[in-house]
């Protein structure tokens, strides 16, 4: 008997693969692409045909998807803390390797080695991208088996504390075709590791040094290559203006400079980098040196065609300073002030009404600012899309009425600490496009202000309501109802929210950031609601939420498989429900553990040895180092977990029977 064509089966009559990957490239969206595999296994072919990037939530399913997958071009397992040597060797085993992959981030895997990283350069040899950025167990060893790879164009080191010169030196004789390189926080790395890479990697782009403790003979070296065009230095505090003389020569086409907290560099530095780049881009100086004498204010006029970035955060500024740099700089598009002393109206006044072009404008911590500088801006500035205004706390409804009606193009407002209120945001309402809105420490704002916002601002991403003491439930519907694409919320101690208003926040699919502090009316209903809703949910922190036990623990073991980050301190949890919550959680790498005085010594120890391998940070009370076995803190810290002790010795108290 004939069995009877199903849907599918007649799509797939009708539609090639070929047809169904072209129709791929015009699902952007990554929740259409999943409902698109699931028609058919015609369908979940041709999406394994058209895939080129992955990200891994588990390392247990590497292996397979490795199988499934066998075109991707990138590859993501930072979200795969216990990813190890073994584990890597196997799933590329088990795929026949990548040929095809060219970048692999593996970011925080701490279990990686060199025959890890050796195994991974056999298998891909189109490699050009890696990451490894965080891994403390890279080191030199590590950076040799990496130098195999000759076709590698971008590499991330980060904090790799274990590579000296001679890790950096295999690299740079074994990847001459570098493009893109960070070595920032590798303490190990000197001059002369600089040196020889500036010899070897002629065709370098991008270079982070940030932090390093190099000295003026490094830029010597690293002004000779003629292709550098961002260099990033940023906490060098051993260099000084006679090294960014050596960049003066002009050899080669640097766009950007980042000088930001290099304590001994003056305008007299930067000077001399101006005179020999012409074509510079994005100068960044904050905290760095005090003010601006006039021949740097001068000299900015040989960049007025090219400079769009220039940060100057906590210098002393004048209205005669800022207008030379609105009147000189025809190109800018974003400029930081942040904590820039001497900030007044007229000094925005100044650079605005030569400057309408501005569409970045960062003005945190300027305190002496009122209405008329917001007047100024949205009179001049009608292209913004950036505006940082916290600890403004002179401005009011009034100002904010302007920048609505004038800057209807603003993607991120940052308004903390401002004392605005419901009217203000109403004044924003025409804001169609923001995408970034900071309220922290605006206790006048109420669920009536929500209201605005959940009506409006439909394509929000990210809104903080830090210490926002006036909302509450009702507010949270609004925003639940209008604001369906909020991936980050911020509600620590708006203290009127109750389960209630979690609920709502259940039907929020794509948070993946919820930070909801001393919320002391939530239980562990709220919490549970938070679990089974929000399946997209990476960071939790529910620090003091009192009323909150195990129960809401097992409903985030069971549900919130993609978490990687909690605080549940001074929650009344056991050690049965801490002990579920860690080892369930495959992709847990950050908890914080402080005052859970229900859990006994025996309760963390199995607890922390149900995910020892995955965890990468912990914090923890100082009282319990001493009663945690060394074994377990040994087995942590090779697995690379950096614990962080907290000494409140008033509030930790063990039962005595745990003490004999």
């Amino acid at each position: 008997m004939m069995r009877t064509p199903q849907p599918p089966d007649l799509i797939m009559a009708v539609l090639s693969v070929d047809l169904l990957v072209q129709i791929l490239d015009r699902l952007p969206d990554s929740g259409d692409r999943k409902s698109f595999r699931l028609v058919s296994r015609g369908f979940l072919s041709a999406e394994a045909l058209h895939r080129r990037a992955l990200r891994v939530l588990r390392r247990e399913f590497l292996p397979f998807l490795l199988r499934r997958y066998f075109a991707l071009e990138s590859l993501d397992l930072s979200a795969c803390p216990a990813l190890d040597d073994t584990a890597l060797a196997a799933a590329l085993h088990t795929a026949g390797g990548c040929q095809g992959l060219k970048a692999v981030c593996l970011a925080r895997a701490t279990g990686i080695r060199w025959r890890g990283v050796e195994v991974l350069v056999a298998a891909c040899p189109r490699l050009e991208v890696v990451d490894l950025s965080h891994c403390v167990g890279i080191g030199d060893r590590e950076a040799a088996a990496l130098a195999a790879a000759g076709g590698l164009r971008e590499l991330r080191l980060d904090k790799c504390l274990g590579i000296t010169d001679v890790g950096l030196a295999k690299l740079a004789v074994g990847c001459a075709v570098l493009e893109r390189l960070g070595i920032k926080w590798c303490m190990e790395i000197s001059d002369l590791g600089i040196d020889l890479l500036s010899k070897k990697c002629r065709d370098l782009k991008v270079l982070d040094i940030s932090y390093l403790k190099v000295t003026n003979f490094c830029l010597q070296s690293v002004s000779c290559l003629e292709k550098l065009e961002d260099l990033t230095m940023a906490g060098c505090s051993q260099i000084n203006d006679e090294g960014l003389r050596f960049l003066n020569n002009g050899s080669n086409s640097l766009r950007s400079i980042d000088v930001s907290r290099c304590n001994n560099v003056s305008t007299w530095g930067l000077v001399s980098v101006i005179e020999g780049h012409k074509c510079l881009q994005k100068i960044v100086a904050g905290d760095c040196f005090p003010e601006l004498v006039p021949l740097f204010l001068t000299k900015l006029s040989g960049l007025r065609d090219t400079l769009n970035v220039l940060k100057l955060d906590g210098f002393q500024v004048s209205a005669t300073s800022l207008q030379i740099i609105g009147v000189h700089c025809k190109n800018l598009g974003e400029i930081g002030l942040g904590k820039c002393r001497g900030m007044t109206d007229e000094c925005i006044s100044e650079l605005v009404t030569y400057r309408a072009d501005l569409r970045t404008i960062d003005l945190t911590c300027c305190h002496s600012l009122t209405d008329n500088a917001l007047v100024t801006i949205a009179d001049h500035c009608k292209k913004l899309t950036c505006l940082l205004l916290e600890s403004c706390s002179l401005i009011t409804e009034k100002g904010l009425d302007h920048i609505g009606t004038c800057c209807t193009d603003l993607k991120k407002v940052d308004l903390t600490d401002c004392a605005v209120n419901d009217t203000a945001l109403r004044c924003l309402s025409p804001c169609l496009e923001l995408m970034v809105l900071k309220l922290g420490l605006c206790p006048s704002i109420s669920d009536k202000g929500l209201v605005h916002i959940g009506s409006n601002f439909r394509k929000i991403l990210e809104l903080d309501l830090y210490r926002c003491t006036g909302i509450a439930d009702g507010g949270l519907a609004a925003i639940a109802a209008g604001c369906k694409s909020l991936k980050k919320l911020n509600v620590c101690y708006c203290v009127r929210i109750t389960d209630q208003g979690l609920k709502h926040l259940s039907f929020l699919e794509e948070l993946s950031d919820l930070e909801m502090r001393g919320l002391v009316h939530v239980t562990s209903a709220g919490i549970t609601a938070i679990a089974v809703g929000c399946k997209s949910l990476v960071e939790l922190d529910m620090k003091r939420c009192y009323s909150v036990d195990d129960a809401g623990l097992w409903a985030l073991s069971r549900c919130s498989e993609k978490l990687r980050q909690i605080n549940i301190s001074y929650c009344p949890v056991t050690g049965v429900g801490l002990c579920k919550l860690l080892g369930s959680l495959r992709c847990l790498q950050d908890a914080k553990l402080v005052h859970l005085t229900r859990v006994s010594v025996e309760g963390y120890e199995i607890a922390l040895r149900a995910s020892w391998d995955r965890l990468k940070k912990l914090k923890l009370l100082s009282g319990l180092r001493h009663f945690l076995s060394p074994g377990l803190l040994q087995m942590l810290r090779a697995r690379g977990c950096r614990i962080r002790w907290v000494d409140k010795p008033e509030s930790f108290c063990l039962p005595f029977s745990l003490l004999l």
